[in-house]
């Protein structure tokens, strides 16, 4: 059998062993937690609104949802005793909400977010903060400082900030992959999900050139299908008219439910302020929240390094396992 050690997110695993070898409590215990002394007990930081919001929209009962990690949880060692994935019920509770705890969603959605990471080596090798503070810096990605009034963070991407000839597009995937990593973190993002506002001002022929079929392929099966977080809508602001060759490289691969989500704005301010209100946008999108600053995020980011110990390249597959066994978009 062959082993390696995963570190995920504070829970060592041990590929074709460990929590999976041990003798787990049914799906209709009362509490793993009782069972599993060395596994750290979850205490839920949602305020009563955000729980009752939990119940309508995710199909989440707080009575049963430890019960329901469980069941999860015995899947995972049941049909993927070899994964390496963190098995602590905070993490798999990620993947529940997600798919309205759907357990085979679920369990669907937790394989692919491993086999994306494994499969795709120039985002995923030594993925960590530090690694990628040039882009940071350059103000790519970043994170409003301000919730919408949904309670969701924003995203703001800004292609025009990127210059192909200092690094390759795979480095702006992967600072945009570890934001929503810290994001997801966050319960209240977990059951809110994200609102991504994206300008697409001064982005040339030559620059979209860099995003074709195989790269728009990977992001979007890696949004869709391999991460879980929740994608409420996708703000487009000046879009310039190249973007339809873009959007028609994007689309095949979007699923009817997202593709709905994206909002073409254009230049037109008051459409986009219809989606984000201007008290959260900063000045250079109509906003009233003064100049847009991305030090607070990098800063946020770049310290949360510790965070990230569990290094992405560490992630090797069983031995009787590839990407393609595994990866399934459903």
């Amino acid at each position: 059998m062959c082993s390696a050690w995963f570190l995920t997110d504070s829970c060592y695993i041990m590929s074709g062993d460990s929590d999976c070898t041990r003798t787990s409590p049914s799906a209709g215990s009362p509490s793993d937690n009782e069972f599993l002394p060395d596994r750290p007990k979850y205490v839920c930081s949602l305020s009563p609104d955000l729980i009752t919001k939990a119940r309508e929209e995710l199909q989440e009962k707080p009575e049963w949802r430890l019960r329901d990690v469980q069941a999860l949880r015995d899947m995972v060692c049941k049909d993927y005793p070899s994964l390496g994935t963190c098995l602590d019920d905070a993490f798999l509770l990620r993947f529940l909400r997600a798919r309205k705890f759907d357990y085979d969603r679920a369990l669907q959605l937790l394989v692919n977010y491993h086999t994306c990471r494994r499969s795709w080596p120039e985002v995923f090798n030594n993925l960590k903060p530090s690694a990628i503070k040039p882009v940071l810096e350059s103000g790519f990605v970043t994170v409003l400082p301000h919730l919408d009034p949904e309670g969701r963070h924003v995203v703001c991407i800004r292609p025009d900030r990127w210059t192909p000839s200092n690094y390759p597009i795979t480095e702006n995937i992967r600072a945009i992959y570890l934001t929503l990593e810290k994001l997801i973190q966050s319960e209240e993002t977990q059951v809110n999900g994200i609102v991504i506002l994206a300008d697409y001002k001064g982005v040339s022929l030559s620059k979209a050139s860099h995003f074709g079929p195989f790269v728009a392929k990977k992001v979007i099966g890696i949004l869709q299908d391999g991460f879980p977080i929740r994608i409420k809508a996708v703000n487009i602001i000046n879009e310039p008219r190249i973007f339809k060759g873009i959007f028609a490289i994007i689309k095949p691969f979007l699923k009817e439910k997202i593709a709905n989500r994206f909002f073409l704005h254009g230049c037109d301010l008051n459409s986009l302020h219809q989606n984000i209100p201007p008290v959260i946008l900063p000045e250079e999108y109509g906003g009233t929240a003064g100049k847009l600053d991305i030090s607070a995020w990098n800063e946020l980011l770049l310290a949360s390094e510790e965070d990230f110990l569990h290094d992405f390249s560490q992630l090797v597959l069983p031995c009787d396992s590839s990407p393609h066994d595994m990866l399934v978009f459903v």
